[in-house]
């Protein structure tokens, strides 16, 4: 299968998905995420750095789009939820690899990661992002 091929399955399996999140739904979302990644962070701080580290910076990312974003709960309101969503489709896939790319894609903390990816992706592609 050739890229193009699956950018095109790609895009129409995200589009197949019914849009029930709104703006103020996903604000809450985004909140829930990053207090979830500094969560995570502050707990695997004295057993697992490299984790850690990757927790409180991914909740730092998500943290900051969210404050940037106009959407309901944005307070600086600077970018569109349209590009907020291209956004989240990065942070979705850094959340995805960056454990790979720090060496500990093997651990099990490595796993949280990989299931708040998954999380993200099903968030996203649920998402109204044309609201």
């Amino acid at each position: 299968m050739d890229i193009a091929t699956a950018r095109t399955s790609a895009t129409e399996m995200i589009n197949s998905v019914p849009k029930v999140i709104d703006p103020a739904t996903h604000a809450v979302l985004d909140y829930l995420t990053a207090a979830t990644f500094f969560s995570v962070g502050l707990g695997l701080w004295t057993r697992h750095r490299r984790a850690a580290r990757l927790a409180l910076i991914q909740g730092t990312a998500v943290l900051g789009a969210s404050m940037l974003t106009d959407y309901p709960g944005g307070v600086f309101k600077k970018i569109s939820f349209r590009t907020h969503g291209m956004l989240d489709v990065a942070h979705a896939a850094m959340t995805a690899t960056m454990p790979a790319l720090m060496g500990f894609a093997g651990d099990p903390e490595a796993q949280f990661f990989h299931g708040q990816a998954l999380i993200e992706a099903g968030v996203i592609a649920a998402t109204d992002f044309g609201a």
